[in-house]
């Protein structure tokens, strides 16, 4: 029987460790680093979004580009043409903004296609949006939305000034870390285990009762609110909200995350994430490297280690504790061969 609490507990100080790593960083590293390491915060949540998708529901998106589009515009309409509004409620209206999407295409995805073609369509839908955005002079077009400013977040009592970069990147590693465990939460909790069940056997969990196209679209919402509300959070940062963050190239990155670091890992896409940013700003000066590097890499993961870092790691350890309880070189044989075959 599985233990929660000892998993929430095991979880949680993961998630407590990665957050103390991210702290210290603006005392060791310059202004660039930490803005870097502020967007490995966010490419991270919004990893685990797409995966709640695709190792939860077990729906391929190639769309979230339009929600983490949607999410970050919302925001910096806010920002920029109704300053009077609280920036805690410009976070809530960016990840609504991400959430009404998802409804509204989903509802007609889920019922048009399944599979690939599930995944094509969602492409379709991000590039419609990316579009869109383009041609909206509201929008800013092709020039996006400049000049946003980072809060000042007044509570009454007290106010918290995020204005400067490193403030406002304390925020998010923090806020980061709240909605990675919340995820978890969620994924752990009986509605998790019921959208998992319609990923395991979906006629199996449709013949007990479950409207299964129902709890698939509460997963596309819930996934799509998510990366909305990374996006929402990222342009403070960046001060700046151009079309390239709806371009169809930003829905691969967390599908790149997710298969760097083990798509049947709840943390693989943070692993993901934090290896591409490793590897963007190791190859920042190389014109075209950074593309062809990650290729590489996309192929090596496939081709070479499906289960990711992660899972890598994993068949490494079991086959470190067969050896050291002494099992014969036949057997460990057999074992590693099953175990690439799954």
């Amino acid at each position: 029987m599985i233990d929660y609490r000892a998993r929430f507990r095991t979880n949680l100080m993961i998630a407590g460790c990665g957050l103390a790593a991210f702290a210290v960083v603006p005392f060791v590293a310059n202004s660039g680093l930490m803005f870097l390491a502020g967007l490995v915060a966010i490419n991270i949540v919004f990893g685990l979004s797409w995966n709640l998708l695709f190792s939860g529901a077990g729906l391929l998106s190639f769309g979230h580009a339009m929600f983490f589009g949607g999410g970050a515009y919302a925001m910096a309409v806010v920002s920029l043409r109704m300053p009077e509004v609280p920036f805690v409620i410009g976070l809530a209206l960016g990840a609504a903004c991400g959430g009404l999407i998802a409804l509204l295409f989903g509802i007609i995805a889920l019922r048009r296609a399944s599979g690939v073609y599930f995944a094509v369509l969602t492409l379709a839908f991000s590039e419609l949006v990316h579009i869109l955005i383009t041609k909206t002079t509201f929008l800013g077009r092709n020039d996006g939305l400049v000049g946003i400013r980072r809060p000042v977040i007044d509570l009454g009592v007290f106010s918290i000034d995020l204005t400067s970069a490193t403030s406002y990147y304390y925020f998010i590693i923090v806020v980061m870390a709240l909605v990675a465990m919340m995820l978890w939460c969620f994924q752990n909790s009986p509605a998790g285990r019921l959208i998992q069940a319609i990923r395991q056997d979906m006629t199996r969990t449709a013949f007990l009762g479950v409207h299964v196209q129902v709890w698939q679209l509460t997963a596309f919402v819930l996934s799509g609110s998510i990366a909305a509300f990374c996006g929402a959070v990222m342009v403070p940062f960046t001060q700046i909200a151009s079309p390239e963050i709806a371009y169809w190239t930003v829905s691969t990155q967390p599908i790149l995350f997710t298969l760097l670091g083990g798509a049947g890992y709840f943390w693989g896409p943070a692993v993901g994430a934090i290896l591409f940013g490793t590897i963007d700003f190791g190859t920042r000066t190389m014109q075209g490297l950074s593309e062809i590097t990650v290729g590489i890499l996309l192929l090596a993961v496939v081709l070479m280690i499906p289960g990711g870092l992660l899972g890598l790691l994993k068949r490494r350890r079991k086959k470190a504790r067969r050896m050291a309880e002494g099992s014969s070189p036949a057997q460990h044989e057999q074992s590693g061969k099953t175990e690439a075959g799954q």
